[in-house]
């Protein structure tokens, strides 16, 4: 089962998500595939812009967001283990258009992953990106660290 929270740290809110390992998830060398990582921060962000806000009572933020870039830094093998990781996610950038989103797949000892998704509003009907709407930045202000 998929968990879903969210954590203040002092560097900002982050969207959580408990995510288990799954034996699907191990390839021959015994530990989570690079490629399968990328279902992890696709979990996450179902988890940020649909799970949590259904939970809130509130509609899904986003009508239309396409992943325009992924980055992945690969910091430690996951083993195979009894107990979920965490897939931490926030909000480093907004501009007009798009914004960027980063990530930690860890426990509370190690982290094994760092990524990045660069997400474009997109007007499905259209076929083309889009301006952030007010009510969907200020969701993504939620997940971003206060400025200073």
């Amino acid at each position: 089962m998929l968990g879903q929270t969210t954590n203040d740290t002092d560097r900002g809110r982050r969207h959580v998500l408990h995510r288990p390992v799954r034996f699907a998830d191990i390839d021959v060398l015994g530990h989570v595939n690079n490629v399968r990582f990328f279902d992890y921060l696709e979990d996450a962000r179902i988890g940020m812009f649909h799970v949590t806000p259904h939970r809130e009572g509130i509609a899904a933020p986003f009508q239309g967001l396409v992943v325009a870039r992924h980055e992945i830094d690969y910091r430690r093998p996951l083993m195979f283990r009894p107990d979920p990781v965490r897939v931490e996610t926030w909000v480093s950038e907004i501009r007009p258009v798009r914004f960027t989103l980063d990530y930690e797949v860890r426990d509370d000892e190690q982290v094994f992953v760092q990524a990045r998704s660069i997400m474009v509003a997109y007007d499905v009907e259209k076929a083309a990106a889009r301006r952030l709407t007010e009510d969907e930045t200020a969701y993504l202000r939620r997940f971003a660290p206060e400025e200073r």
